[in-house]
Order: structure tokens, then C-alpha cells, then sequence
């Protein structure tokens, strides 16, 4: 079923972040910093992957991002939903099924076999597709996808995702540069508030979070 009536961003943004605490998916660990791919370290991290185990939670999400998907983009904006390997096939599927379109995904390097496409499913030229991932930091990881879709004769010109770390100012900027929109469900901002107005950390840990989200790469390098 299409979904077609939702809250406002706001209590989008406050729920999602609600349902996203309540499995556990958000961890903040100030003493103990998590290692992130890149190296750097942070005392915050998010688990997005959690939530195809849980059927209504997921559920409630996909009809949000499916509805904010066509508030911000419009309603006929697309015909090919992909999704990132791994972590945004599942969600990418949802999403297909909400608005009724193919579905396909997008492989982060060819298999280096058989036909060694990156592309899995039917994508043909001139169809506008929704990149869909679970999650963005800095926008980058984004683009090969985007690149990758393009090749194929198609255009993607947006990406959306249920979490976005909202904390690095070039983020829109490295995905406007490369003709893309994002569209998303809350940031860390959003966390940080209803973690604070449910007291789910003590509040040395907050601090300190906070002091994370607002300058990450002095933090990043006192910590380094």
C-alpha cells in the first residue's frame, strides 16, 4: 500500500530516533571511543542494520521514508528503487514494494565473474532511480553508487536514507556538487534530544557526545 498520510518532519525525526534507541541500535561510549572505517574515532555509533529484525519498527520506518521520498521529491519522481550492497538491499526492497516500483540493487565493485555487472536486476536507460542505504556520514561512500547507476543509461539525482550523521557541513555540498538530493529520516541532533529528554545516558556521556556532534574533527584529533 502506498503510503500517503504522516506526521510532520519533526515528529518523524523525534520518532525515528525513539524507535532507533529503543532497539538498541544507538550507542555512545565517550570513555571507550568505537573506530570508525576510516580510522578516526568517535564516542558515537549507530547500528541501522538492527532494524529488519524488527517487523513494526521497520515497518513504521519504510512508510516514512517512502512518504518523505514523495513530499520532498514528488509523488511520480521515480521507476527504479536501488539499494547499496549491503546494508540498504532490505531497506531498498521495502521501499520498492511502498511505492510500487522495480526494484534493484547496486554492487560496491563488479563480481569479477560471469556477466560481472555491478548492476543486479533491470535497470534501463532513461529511468530516474532512488538510491536507497541505511544510512550517510559525509555523503562520499554515496557516490560510486550514483556513478555506477548512471552508467547504465539511467539518471539518480537522489538518495535517501533512515539516518543521517548531520554533523559534517560538506556533506551536502559533496552530493550537490554531484547533482544529487538527500532526503532522511533524523540525524544524531535528533538522537541526542530524545536520549536527553529520556535520560537513556547519564549526562557526563551526553556532554561529551555533544561535544562530539559540534566540532567532530576537534574531537577526532584531541582524541586521535
Amino acid at each position: 500500500m502506498i503510503p500517503s498520510s504522516f506526521p510532520d518532519k519533526a515528529e518523524i525525526a523525534r520518532l525515528t530516533a525513539q524507535m532507533l534507541l529503543e532497539i538498541g541500535a544507538v550507542h555512545f561510549n565517550a570513555r571507550d571511543p568505537y573506530t570508525y572505517a576510516s580510522g578516526l574515532k568517535g564516542p558515537t555509533y549507530i547500528d541501522c542494520r538492527k532494524l529488519i529484525s524488527y517487523p513494526r519498527i521497520r515497518s513504521t520506518l519504510m512508510d516514512f521514508l517512502a512518504v518523505t521520498v514523495m513530499r520532498d521529491a514528488g509523488f511520480e519522481a521515480f521507476d527504479n528503487i536501488a539499494g547499496g550492497e549491503t546494508a540498504g538491499i532490505p531497506f531498498a526492497a521495502m521501499v520498492a514494494e511502498r511505492l510500487a516500483l522495480p526494484m534493484t540493487y547496486v554492487r560496491k565493485k563488479p563480481k569479477g565473474y560471469g556477466r560481472n555487472a555491478r548492476i543486479e536486476g533491470e535497470m534501463t536507460v532513461g529511468q530516474r532511480v532512488l538510491l536507497v542505504e541505511d544510512l550517510t556520514t559525509d555523503g562520499g561512500s554515496k557516490l560510486s553508487f550514483v556513478d555506477a547507476i548512471r552508467e547504465t543509461g539511467a539518471s539518480c539525482g537522489h538518495t535517501a536514507v533512515i539516518f543521517y550523521y548531520g554533523i559534517f557541513p560538506d556533506t551536502m555540498q559533496t552530493l550537490g556538487d554531484h547533482g544529487v538530493a538527500l532526503h532522511s529520516l533524523c540525524t544524531w541532533w535528533d538522537v541526542l534530544s530524545y536520549a536527553r529528554e529520556t535520560k537513556a545516558f547519564d549526562a557526563e556521556t551526553l556532554a561529551e557526545v555533544e561535544e562530539f556532534l559540534t566540532q567532530p574533527r576537534a574531537w577526532q584529533e584531541a582524541h586521535s
